[in-house]
């Protein structure tokens, strides 16, 4: 069995963990850095980078001693080379090249979102190729055909904003914290989805997912002052629920052979997002696979389980592959209007 140790450091949370191929976990360590953004109510990129130099290193010593392996002892090096901010994703792939060149491992520079996309199958090993995935983060919001390893069609992106970076931005708006998705989470149960907030582009022929103009709906609610914050939040996370909801029937019809849909990503922690996806899924007579919450958000154990498929398959990469601020899926799929550059 393949022994990966993998880094992740795309935006505000730093890990290392340890994975073998047969799906053991040996150790994950994480450092966040909620306290340092709060103050700004969104994650500052030059203050995340500093944060990663900071404790990378030590967070790497304490995953082999978690483990209790040294670095001779792994296989090979995975650290997420993109898409995210680009001075984080440098501090991690950097620090992997030189873990890799010191110990004369193979280096695999993993897409983050192909982290995501796999993750599913680090905790559920009956999940097989090929499924319709509904990959949902604060920076993604995409429904991509998971063909297999470094094989992925996508069906539909955002247009504008991301499902999670409405929740962040609704979060900010309604004065409710950070990070924005728990948050907006937990005052909606106290809430009641009675605000009539838009459902952007559902029921519409293109494929594809808008939040902007959501998010501006909740920014004018709050402003009225006529409704609770509670009943905004509701009704904000109901507006999400039933926009991904109308995406992926759509993308269902074009998912041909999929065994299964999967949802990943920061937003597939949200309960009422899961509830409603695995309602859809026994409609449709397909499985319903979710990570566990911790493997949801950010993590190293889902980079060194993709770094594991792509070593198994033989994808590794030279010391000289460069850190990518943009990096999609399927670079083949056809280019939307709008912010097409989340695709």
């Amino acid at each position: 069995m393949a022994l990966i140790l993998g880094l992740e450091s795309s935006c505000d949370e730093t890990a290392a963990a340890l994975v073998k191929s047969d799906r053991q976990v040996l150790a994950h360590r994480l450092a966040g850095q909620e306290a340092a953004h709060r103050p700004f109510g969104g994650v500052v990129p030059e203050i995340a980078a500093r944060a990663h130099v900071e404790v990378l290193a030590p967070l790497i010593e304490a995953a082999l001693a978690d483990a209790g392996v040294t670095l001779a002892e792994v296989d090979a090096i995975a650290a997420t080379a993109g898409p995210g901010l680009i001075g984080g994703v440098m501090v991690g792939l950097v620090t992997g090249k030189a873990l890799a060149h010191a110990a004369g491992k193979p280096l695999i520079a993993v897409n983050h979102l192909e982290g995501h996309a796999l993750s599913p199958r680090l905790s559920d090993p009956d999940l097989d190729f090929p499924y319709l995935l509904l990959l949902v983060s604060g920076g993604h919001c995409q429904l991509l055909l998971v063909e297999g390893v470094n094989r992925y069609r996508r069906l539909a992106t955002t247009i504008d904003d991301a499902a999670g970076e409405a929740f962040d931005k609704s979060a900010k708006v309604l004065g409710l914290g950070f990070p924005g998705g728990p948050a907006v989470e937990a005052a909606a149960r106290l809430g009641r989805p009675m605000v009539p907030l838009p459902r952007p582009l559902k029921g519409s022929p293109e494929p594809h997912f808008s939040f902007a103009g959501l998010k501006s709906a909740v920014v004018r609610a709050h402003a009225a002052g006529t409704w609770s914050v509670e009943d905004i939040a509701a009704s904000f996370q109901q507006a999400v629920v039933d926009c991904l909801l109308d995406r992926t029937v759509r993308a269902l019809g074009r998912a041909h052979g999929a065994t299964a849909l999967v949802v990943a990503g920061g937003v597939a922690a949200n309960g009422a997002v899961r509830t409603a996806l695995a309602d859809l899924a026994a409609a449709n007579g397909l499985r319903f696979v979710a990570p566990p919450l911790w493997l949801c958000t950010d993590n190293a154990a889902m980079i060194g389980w993709a770094g594991a498929e792509r070593f198994a398959a033989g994808l590794t990469d030279p010391l000289d592959v460069a850190a990518r601020p943009r990096w999609p899926l399927d670079p083949g799929a056809e280019a939307v209007r709008g912010a097409g550059v989340k695709a």
